[in-house]
């Protein structure tokens, strides 16, 4: 296609993502109590151990200091929780979008692309809400027992949702390694001699994408994007040899 007709396509493929996370917006404006008690519950797990200070009441409170701040931490709620609503969605159309730069045989992987892509996205997330009691407890006990700790809803969401988006979007490397070897931008040998360099890259990466910054939170998500990035490699040398037995038959 021209230059125009790409830039076409790529408005219609952002107005349908756009879309999208504004109708799982609204779906979490709505459930936004449930939401809440769900991301409470980490917090609550760290109040029950002691490690947060129970002065302002007995439950899982947070304390709010601003009479705005209600209204936005349910905004930055129902945001976030669009866009991993839309996931599915955004995969989707990031995929229609470079079908035609595609093969023919290549293209009959969209639904495996995109089915492959919410599972990793639902496990990142899954595995950052695990790790963030853990990464609390490091977080809170580094400053030393004279320090009390009282969060107030914006920080304490905003961290929670951050690691969960921030786990999420790790968990999609290894299709965005697959995807470049399909379209030829990258080999299986290109990147194994590059596996040093991806080492470093991967764990900077994860400690900017990680609002924590704590070793614990660092491991949990670079062990799995350094596997997957040899399992990247793996899948793209068996994609090469069933290339070449097909072309000597």
């Amino acid at each position: 296609m021209p230059l125009v007709e790409h830039l076409e396509e790529l408005r219609r493929r952002l107005i349908r993502a756009v879309a999208a996370i504004a109708v799982g917006a609204v779906a979490c404006w709505i459930l936004y109590p449930q939401i809440l008690e769900l991301l409470l519950q980490p917090y609550c797990q760290i109040r029950g151990s002691g490690s947060v200070s129970n002065a302002f009441g007995d439950g899982c409170e947070l304390l709010v200091t601003d009479p705005l701040e209600p209204f936005g931490v349910r905004m930055m709620v129902a945001g976030y929780g669009g866009v991993a609503l839309a996931m599915p969605v955004l995969l989707w159309q990031a995929w229609r979008f470079v079908v035609p730069g595609l093969q023919a045989g290549e293209r009959r992987w969209a639904i495996p692309f995109v089915v492959v892509g919410v599972l990793l996205f639902a496990t990142g997330c899954g595995l950052a809400y695990w790790s963030i009691p853990r990464a609390l407890d490091f977080l809170i006990g580094i400053g030393g027992p004279d320090l009390v700790s009282v969060f107030s809803p914006s920080k304490y969401l905003g961290f929670v949702v951050k690691m969960m988006l921030a786990f999420g979007i790790g968990f999609q490397f290894p299709l965005v390694l697959v995807f470049l070897q399909l379209i030829g931008v990258v080999t299986p040998a290109g990147l194994r001699r590059t596996r040093r360099y991806a080492v470093v890259g991967i764990v900077a990466l994860v400690a900017v994408l990680t609002p924590s910054g704590d070793p614990f939170t660092l491991l949990i998500l670079s062990v799995p994007m350094l596997v997957f990035y040899e399992l990247a490699i793996l899948l793209g040398m068996l994609r090469d040899r069933r290339r070449r037995r097909a072309r000597t038959r």
